[in-house]
């Protein structure tokens, strides 16, 4: 493993708690320039000094085409060298990046394109095809769409960094930061934006220190893994903070439960951003496969964004021990965290909010709810505001005065730690009975016979909704023999119904081959549900 930097009291900002310099990946280029910063799926290593030169080349070229403060660039790339050279470009120019998700066809991207009011758009050549329609329904420009690799319609890359060296900084720098784009499970995707600081972008804030603190892997000899793509929030947040922080950061392109472990034993990496899909997919793994990768280094294993059933989380506990920790955040800021030894003595909480976070569950008035009794949650991130840009709307009926929720619903217990119920959207009233889709998908979850599972409310003449159950089968089913299937369906519910009340069953279950999930384990259970209410 490679020294830590020695980096100049100036550089960075002061940790009030230590009086110490947290430092930058700007200082850290200058102090320690041979430090190794990236290794990418492709097996490219780059230094703090590699990442550094091409982002102020790229933010030259950026601010030649005219792109400055407050504007905003559209990045449709994998986990790759490029889109954290051009992140770190933007980041030091005042520039708002807008990572497109790689599973969007070209109107979705272009939608993107004319929200953000993009002033440049760049993509790989992997994603060609979308990113050529994306670029004729927007009308962006040719001469601002730049390929990695080679795409129809784009400039080569380098072209933007042409006439510019890695030793010469851009005229203006101001620190810029992400506009990303909620998963929109409900709707057309909101870009999240925050006003611009006016910070240097030779500093790192507090507040991203104290994060990282937080978890315990604040110190630059961690190594982060990146096993998810970047266009998520919280995946992005973690590979630009451990940089900023002067860890090594290792990026998958394509996950893999193996190759995962492979990563962690070669790297002796320290800490990684994760789902509850993968650790059920790492479990799937034999025992002789899992035994045969030295995961000893993990320091503190992170995870969020969608629910994790108890059993999982508990057989990853035994496994890995007590590095597994949780939050419960958003993009929109705020958020919880519970560690593994707490989840232990509070199985099914998210935690409790963070020292920057005001909690509350309020009910459908904005009143707050007694301890222990179930509404909607609502956070506020001291310190912090955000809109959903050009949609005032959306942005006010998420605020009740200073609180803003991300439609979810849930209860805090005396001690103050938050569980979560659902989303408000997705709760079953049936009968006039509430009933959360999550409670049931962990016990289905927890069956031999069932790998995923979804469930959700349909039209019924009486009650008002049903319980449905959508199943991806453990083992192979043949769906074309009726038998088969409604011998399977009848061992789930006969299980079932041994581990949920008879209001909560379902009444019928379907079988398909893969649920329609996102890369950070979100289930698009509108894919499910519209055909029922259409």
């Amino acid at each position: 493993m490679t020294k830590p930097p020695t980096v100049p009291a100036s550089a960075g900002v002061e940790n009030p708690a230590t009086g110490t310099h947290v430092t930058s990946a700007f200082a850290i280029a200058e102090a320690d320039p041979d430090r190794p910063a990236i290794v990418d799926s492709r097996g490219r290593t780059s230094t703090y000094s590699n990442l550094v030169s091409a982002a102020h080349r790229f933010a030259n070229g950026l601010q030649d085409l005219g792109v400055g403060r407050g504007d905003a660039i559209v990045i449709l790339a994998p986990n790759c060298l490029e889109f954290v050279e051009l992140y770190f470009a933007a980041l030091e120019i005042g520039v708002y990046v807008a990572p497109a998700n790689w599973h969007l066809t070209g109107p979705e991207v272009a939608y993107i394109l004319d929200n953000s009011e993009a002033k440049a758009f760049f993509a790989a050549e992997r994603f060609a095809g979308v990113a050529d329609a994306a670029r004729r329904e927007s009308g962006i420009a040719s001469e601002r769409c730049f390929a990695i690799g080679d795409v129809a319609g784009f400039r080569p890359l380098g072209e933007l960094s042409a006439g510019h060296n890695g030793d010469e900084l851009p005229r203006e720098r101001t620190l810029g930061g992400p506009m990303l784009y909620t998963s929109g499970t409900t709707g057309k995707p909101k870009g999240v934006r925050r006003p611009l600081t006016g910070a240097s972008p030779d500093q790192v804030s507090v507040p991203n220190y104290f994060f990282f603190a937080g978890f315990g892997i604040a110190e630059p000899d961690n190594v982060h893994l990146c096993g998810s793509p970047m266009y998520h929030t919280a995946v992005l947040n973690f590979v630009v903070i451990s940089l900023q922080l002067g860890q090594l950061v290792v990026l998958m392109d394509k996950w893999s439960a193996e190759e995962m472990l492979r990563l962690i034993d070669a790297h002796r990496v320290t800490h990684s951003h994760m789902v509850p899909t993968q650790f059920a997919r790492l479990l799937e793994l034999e025992e002789s496969v899992r035994a045969s990768y030295d995961v000893s280094s993990l320091r503190n294993v992170i995870h969020g964004a969608a629910p994790c059933p108890l059993h999982v989380k508990r057989a990853m506990l035994e496994w890995w021990g007590p590095v597994i920790t949780e939050y419960y955040a958003g993009t929109e800021g705020g958020g919880c965290t519970i560690t593994g030894a707490e989840w232990l003595r509070k199985p099914g909480s998210v935690g409790r909010p963070w020292s920057t976070t005001t909690l509350q569950i309020l009910d459908d008035d904005g009143a707050p709810v007694p301890t222990g009794e179930i509404g909607n949650v609502y956070m506020q991130m001291h310190g912090s505001s955000f809109s959903y840009h050009k949609a005032p709307e959306k942005t006010a009926g998420s605020y009740v005065g200073s609180m803003f929720t991300m439609g979810d619903l849930g209860y805090v217990d005396s001690d103050g730690y938050l569980f979560l119920c659902d989303r408000k959207n997705d709760m079953i009233i049936s009968g006039g009975v509430n009933i959360y889709p999550a409670e049931i998908e962990s016990e289905l979850t927890a069956l031999p016979q069932v790998r995923d599972a979804a469930v959700f409310g349909i039209p019924h003449p009486d009650w008002g909704e049903e319980v449905k159950a959508v199943v991806e089968p453990a083992n192979t089913l043949d769906a074309s023999d009726p038998d088969a299937v409604a011998a399977l369906e009848e061992a789930i519910l006969g299980s079932l119904a041994a581990r949920v009340a008879k209001f909560k069953l379902p009444r019928s279950i379907d079988f398909v081959d893969a649920l329609p999930r996102q890369d950070n384990g979100k289930l698009v259970k509108r894919v499910l549900k519209d055909p029922y209410w259409s």
